[in-house]
């Protein structure tokens, strides 16, 4: 066996191709640690009818961000740099909950290389059992289907590190500095939503997010801030306020020059490419907001990695 300590990345994933919209949406609808359509047995079926039925429409935002998902190569790359910073003694791999490749691929990729002790690393900053708890059910699962001999440790958020608000701080003040006067630019903090009803029965995601926005924020001054939600989808109450509403009542009350703040995501994809910068942007310019710009997400900034290296080295200690 190897002493080597494997490192696994949990991440959501994406289609990577236009073709692989389709089952992406199924293996999301038809997880019941996110949504509950009707009783178990039925829920693949109506997740089949959902994924066709909502493909066709998101196949039109995959094809103006180039037809597929960059979070596989994002993510691979966080791995490579990751593997670099922490040395000889750690190897690293991905899992996706619901593209490629997904949990058992990586280990049993990890498992080839004899390596029996595991980190799985969620790269949800914030905790919900919608995310880093779907993630972490699901290696379970094959955990206990495979009879493999992990010994495991988890790293389940990291929204109140001190290294991750300074990667994010990082990304805030680069996106800051392009403005010919920071006093006058509003901040949306915009997060994925979640239904309301999460909340409701325990889940810690908003609270995480409040307190990741609330540090954040601590390092700049006089700059205005607001929190705000994104990607609802269906009928029930969401966390409020959405995204869209933020932005229609900011420029209500004048605001001309708007920085976007990507929270909850760690690598660009879908939410960042499409929503905020195409769809965000064009409802912003129309509502008369002159100068709209986004951070850029953490990807593989040099500053989160060491923020990743410290998560993995805290738990391997």
């Amino acid at each position: 066996m190897s002493e080597k300590t494997a490192v696994l990345l949990l991440q959501m994933g994406g289609p990577d191709s236009l073709t692989a919209i389709e089952p992406f949406l199924y293996n999301l609808f038809s997880d019941r640690d996110i949504i509950r359509i009707g009783p178990a047995f039925l829920q693949p079926t109506i997740a089949r009818f959902i994924a066709r039925r909502r493909s066709k429409k998101v196949n039109e935002y995959y094809r103006k961000i180039g037809g597929k998902s960059p979070i596989r190569e994002l993510t691979e790359q966080q791995a490579a740099e990751l593997e670099s910073v922490l040395g000889d003694s750690y190897r690293c791999f991905v899992a996706m909950r619901y593209s490629h490749p997904d949990t058992a691929e990586a280990l049993a990729a990890i498992s080839r290389e004899g390596i029996t002790k595991v980190i799985a690393l969620s790269l949800y900053p914030h905790y919900s059992r919608a995310t880093v708890g779907s993630s972490i059910n699901e290696l379970e699962r094959v955990l206990k289907k495979s009879a493999l001999p992990f010994k495991l440790s988890y790293v389940r958020q990291f929204y109140n590190n001190p290294s991750y608000i300074a990667a994010l701080a990082e990304k805030v003040e680069r996106g800051l500095a392009g403005f010919p006067e920071r006093s006058r630019v509003q901040l949306v903090f915009s997060a994925h939503g979640l239904p309301q009803s999460f909340i409701d029965s325990g889940d810690p995601y908003l609270e995480h997010i409040q307190a990741t926005v609330r540090l954040t924020m601590e390092r700049f001054s006089g700059i205005s801030h607001h929190l705000a939600f994104q990607s609802r989808a269906g009928p029930v109450k969401w966390l409020e306020p959405s995204t869209e509403a933020k932005i229609a009542e900011l420029a209500a009350a004048g605001c001309k020059q708007l920085l976007m703040v990507p929270l909850s995501f760690v690598s660009d994809h879908i939410e960042t490419l499409y929503e905020i910068d195409i769809q965000y942007r064009e409802e912003a310019n129309a509502l008369g907001i002159e100068d709209f710009r986004r951070t850029e997400a953490l990807n593989s900034s040099p500053a989160f990695i060491t923020c990743l290296a410290e998560l993995v080295r805290g738990s391997a200690g």
